[in-house]
């Protein structure tokens, strides 16, 4: 008994002292962020140990999406918050998500005061611009504030297409500076511009008319294509994209196609540019292997009311003007020539510094029989767009002016009246 006793006292003793050399035993309390040790991660779920008095768990949508869990592992630190306790389960709830939500917000808070710039990816989507969303909390990128790169450069501002671009942009990684930022992180707005504009500023500084650089098509409108460079963008205006009559500038350029242009034009920050600038000049180089009284052989390209266009080389578009297809009258140009068809014609007139061919179908048929050579009509020169709306005008302008002058010639040729013989002695009496 009294062996037992001692054993009891030892014991006692032994307890007494563990319970005095241990730790205080720290409950964590709701809302405070701790660090943990992760003793176990299944199922996308983490148990964590919480100074070696706890065991917590984080389930699954507690993680957040700031972390891969697939790079977490049994051994490592890791800071969570404490949502509560299971007292079911003996566990601690904690909350990864939330504790990333306060280092976000703090880390968005230094980057606004510095000016850090940060890479994001939206996660959705709407037709004002991106959204991103960190732990939970969603911020915002405005259309406003993308470079010309992303920019939505859709025709007439079509809000569906203007979605379907931001749409294609959810799997892209944004340089953004935060811009705007409350307390409550509700309202946080990102920049892509304001990421980009020391090198704008600086490729601005250095830039100069003559320049040529290779850029990337943004945008593609009916008037021209959009291409950014160096933070830049410039517009290539539907003239300076090809030598040759361009009607889709679609055909001649894709969004996110590489191309090298020339700075042609300066005005601020309005940028112009040009791709055919880059090639030699169509003209010149027809000029070295043609001139006038040549046979050219090439296809039609189309045909105006005016006559048929020639697709010759370098894009160029030589005229066969509705007096040169035929001998005889021509009621339709179709029933003489189609589109695609590979025709042979005459060089009548040609002047390259003026951008001028004038070509001719009947110069190389014969003359019908009964068709005297000086009849034919002579064309002095191909006609320019110009010419093509004159030579509509000009046969009414003529045909008002013949029948002018008709009536005031009749008017000077009207007969004097006759004189009866009568009236005649009459006037021979009083002379």
């Amino acid at each position: 008994m009294a062996k037992k006793e001692k054993a009891l006292s030892a014991d006692q003793k032994l307890f007494s002292e563990l319970f005095e050399n241990s730790p205080e035993i720290q409950y964590p309390k709701e809302g405070e962020v701790i660090t943990g040790v992760i003793e176990k991660i299944e199922k996308k779920n983490i148990l964590v140990n919480v100074n070696n008095q706890f065991t917590g768990l984080v389930i699954s949508k507690e993680l957040g999406n700031s972390v891969d869990i697939e790079k977490l592992e049994s051994g490592q630190n890791i800071d969570v918050m404490v949502l509560g306790d299971s007292v079911e389960r003996g566990l601690l709830i904690l909350s990864l998500k939330r504790a990333n939500q306060i280092k976000s917000l703090n880390t968005l808070n230094s980057n606004f005061e510095t000016g850090e710039v940060m890479t994001v990816r939206a996660s959705e989507a709407n037709k004002g611009g991106l959204l991103v969303d960190i732990d939970g909390l969603k911020w915002f990128i405005p259309v406003s504030q993308l470079t010309p790169l992303h920019y939505p450069r859709v025709e007439g501002a079509d809000p569906e297409k203007i979605l379907e671009h931001l749409n294609s942009l959810l799997t892209v990684d944004f340089q953004v500076r935060v811009i705007n930022v409350d307390d409550g992180g509700k309202k946080i707005i990102f920049s892509e511009k304001a990421a980009m504009e020391e090198q704008r500023t600086k490729a601005l500084e250095t830039l100069k008319e003559g320049d040529v650089v290779e850029g990337v098509v943004s945008g593609i409108l009916s008037y021209g294509l959009f291409v950014t460079f160096d933070g830049l963008e410039g517009l290539v205006h539907v003239s300076e994209i090809d030598w040759g009559h361009v009607n889709n500038p679609g055909k001649f350029a894709k969004v996110g196609m590489k191309v090298k242009v020339k700075v042609i034009g300066l005005d601020s920050e309005k940028i112009s540019l040009s791709i055919k600038q880059l090639k030699d000049n169509p003209w010149d180089v027809l000029a070295k292997k043609v001139k006038t009284g040549d046979t050219i052989k090439a296809p039609i390209s189309r045909i105006s009311q005016f006559g048929a266009f020639m697709d010759l080389d370098g894009g160029i578009q030589g005229l066969i003007h509705l007096s040169e297809i035929s001998h005889h009258v021509v009621k339709d140009i179709r029933d003489h020539v189609k589109v695609g068809e590979e025709v042979e014609a005459k060089i009548i007139n040609f002047e390259p510094l003026k951008k001028r061919i004038g070509l001719s179908l009947k110069a190389l048929q014969p003359v019908p029989e009964g068709m005297k050579e000086d009849s034919k009509p002579q064309v002095k020169e191909g006609p320019s767009e110009e010419d093509k709306i004159d030579a509509e005008v000009a046969p009414k302008k003529s045909a008002e002016k013949k029948a002018s002058t008709k009536e005031d010639s009749s008017e000077d040729k009207k007969p004097a009246a006759k004189k009866t013989p009568a009236k005649a002695k009459k006037e021979d009496a009083a002379a």
